[in-house]
Parts: structure tokens; C-alpha cells; sequence
């Protein structure tokens, strides 16, 4: 199964100013100073979504981030040069300072803890949920970093009589349409994930010829399957977009027809084996077993033997409807990130 896309958003953060005192020269200047340090770090950052969204090569990806950390450090290096801000007033400036410095920390050191997480999300549900989890958190983390500088912003703009318009630009937009993008596909995917690890497990149980732990997992396949369908329901699909859920509910209606009608007939036919194994040592345990016996013996291999050939087509079948559907979930999270992050 192809894994989760991992995602970074770091808001595109820029300003139009306009002047409304007459005298604007060095607060113009100074914020333009810093404007132009942040526009090259949102140019940056789309780049890098854009390599997330649009690109398999794990090269490229790599480098467009590179080439965003180098983004980051350069304005860390050119702000921190403004060392008194404007006429000695630098909590406008600190704060800058402190968000990128996060934002550096999270693409250069928190990325390497994100995808270590990633790497082992797939164990288990837990596991993916914390990933999540864990990804999530982090871009809060920002988001609330760029909430605390919007805020000195606007402070430091009244405090020299300097009107700031916001920016909608079309950089910033494709920030946000990403942003919202990668939440559905997130969401789609945790209900997508939680029944497919949950399959994962009975199938270890059904090589394993555990009966117990294939009623147990085929069990929870059906509620986790039930659960799912019930949070489409609610589900808000970006821009009206149904392929996401269309995909994931076809998935978990997959799922819970192998939890109530393959799983059964999987018990059945290995509790028939156990009882031709059965039969088998305890006709071989007798030295002189009677007719009767033998002919009850043969009557249950024979039933059993014809059983084989329903099994292997019962396994093909059921495998090759859920492989189809994993395989079209998969092809359509990769065409509705592709359709709808723009692609420049």
C-alpha cells in the first residue's frame, strides 16, 4: 500500500502597505525590508508542496526542501542584521525572528522525527493516528507562531499610522487550497486506515489457521467498517469532490463483505480440516480399524477435498476484489490531490 503523502505548511505570509501619514519613508522601508525575506520563503514553501503534491521523486522532493531551509536561514540571517529594528522598537522584528526560527526547526529537525514516525505508522492504527497526530500538532505549533506575528503586525503598523491591506495573492490562495486539501485526504485516510490494518491482522490469523483470533478480526473489520460509513455520512468533501469518499466507502463496503461472508466460510473450511486431521490420526492410531471406520474416514477427506478447490477460489476472489479496491483508493487520492493543488 502506498504510503500517506507528508505534508508541510508553513502560511504564506506577505503585505500590501499603503501610507496614510505623509512622512512613511523609514517604516515603509522597514517593513518592505521584511516583506521581501518572507516572499521568498512562500515561493519557497509552494515549491516544496507543489514537489509533495505533483512529484514521485523523492529527489526532487528532497532538494526543493533543502532549498527551502537555505530560503529560511538567508532571512533569519538578513533580519537578524535590522539589529534595532526601527528606531530601537524590535518586538516586531523578535518575533519574526522567532517564527522562522520554528518554522527552521520543523523542516530541518522536526521533519526527521515526523518521518521517523512515518516509517513505523503503518505497524498500526495507533501508530498512524499518533503520526498524524503528531504532524498535526506541529503545524499548529506554526499556525499559532504566525497568529502571534500577524498580531505584532498590526501593532507595530498603528503604532506609525501605516494601513495594512491583506494579502490575496495567488500564492497565498494556493497555500490555503492546499491546506484544505491535504485535510481531506487525511481524513479519508485514517477511516481508510483503520479497516485496512484491521484486514492486515485477520489475514495473518487466516495463514496462521487461528480461528479464534479470524472471528475476532473479522469482528472488528465489521465495526470499524460500520464506523466508517457512518463518519461519511457526516463528511464535508472539498468542493463537492465525491471521489475521496466515494473510494473510501466502496473500500470499507470491500471490508465488511469479507468480515461477514469470507471470514465465516474461511472458519468453516478450516474447521472441516481440523476434522479430517482429526479423523486421520485416529484412524492411524488403530491397528485394525473397522469398515465402518475406514468409510467415515473416507466420506470426511472426500468432503474436505471437495472443499479445496471452493477455498482456493473463495481466497482468489476476495483477494482480487480487495486489491482493486486498494488500488483504486490509492489512484484516487493520487488524482484528487493531483486535480486540485494547483500546479503553479
Amino acid at each position: 500500500m502506498k504510503k500517506t503523502l507528508f505534508y508541510i505548511f508553513l502560511f504564506a505570509y506577505a503585505a500590501s502597505f499603503s501610507a496614510v501619514a505623509q512622512n512613511f519613508k523609514t517604516p515603509i522601508e522597514y517593513l518592505n525590508y521584511i516583506g521581501k525575506e518572507t516572499e521568498q520563503i512562500s515561493a519557497s514553501t509552494w515549491k516544496y508542496t507543489k514537489a509533495v503534491a505533483h512529484s514521485k521523486r523523492a529527489r526532487k522532493i528532497e532538494a526543493t526542501r533543502k532549498e527551502l531551509i537555505k530560503s529560511i536561514q538567508s532571512a533569519i540571517k538578513k533580519i537578524e542584521a535590522a539589529k534595532n529594528g526601527y528606531n530601537g522598537d524590535t518586538e516586531y522584528r523578535d518575533q519574526l525572528l522567532a517564527y522562522l526560527t520554528v518554522t527552521e526547526n520543523y523542516i530541518n529537525e522536526e521533519y526527521s522525527k515526523i518521518i521517523n514516525l512515518q516509517e513505523v505508522a503503518e505497524q498500526s492504527y495507533d501508530f498512524m493516528e499518533a503520526y498524524i497526530t503528531a504532524r498535526d500538532l506541529i503545524n499548529n505549533k506554526i499556525n499559532s507562531e504566525v497568529e502571534k506575528l500577524n498580531i505584532n503586525q498590526k501593532i507595530f503598523a498603528n503604532k506609525y499610522n501605516i494601513q495594512i491591506t491583506e494579502n490575496n495573492s495567488k500564492l497565498s490562495q494556493n497555500m490555503k487550497i492546499s491546506d484544505e486539501v491535504f485535510d481531506h485526504q487525511s481524513e479519508m485516510y485514517l477511516i481508510f486506515f483503520k479497516v485496512y490494518i484491521t484486514d492486515e491482522n485477520l489475514m495473518k490469523a487466516v495463514a496462521a489457521n487461528d480461528i479464534n483470533s479470524i472471528q475476532q478480526n473479522a469482528s472488528a473489520l465489521e465495526q470499524y467498517a460500520d464506523e466508517g460509513l457512518m463518519k461519511l455520512k457526516d463528511a464535508k468533501p472539498y468542493k463537492n469532490d465525491m471521489l475521496l469518499v466515494n473510494a473510501t466507502k466502496k473500500m470499507l463496503e470491500t471490508y465488511k463483505k469479507e468480515a461477514v461472508e469470507y471470514a465465516p466460510q474461511v472458519v468453516d473450511f478450516m474447521m472441516m480440516k481440523q476434522k479430517a486431521e482429526e479423523a486421520g490420526k485416529s484412524i492411524n492410531s488403530k491397528s485394525s480399524p473397522s469398515k465402518e471406520e475406514i468409510a467415515a474416514y473416507n466420506k470426511t477427506v472426500a468432503d474436505f477435498n471437495k472443499l479445496i478447490s471452493n477455498y482456493n477460489n473463495l481466497n482468489t476472489n476476495y483477494n482480487n476484489d480487495k486489491n482493486k479496491a486498494i488500488n483504486d483508493w490509492n489512484q484516487a487520492s493520487e488524482t484528487f490531490v493531483s486535480k486540485h493543488v494547483p500546479k503553479d
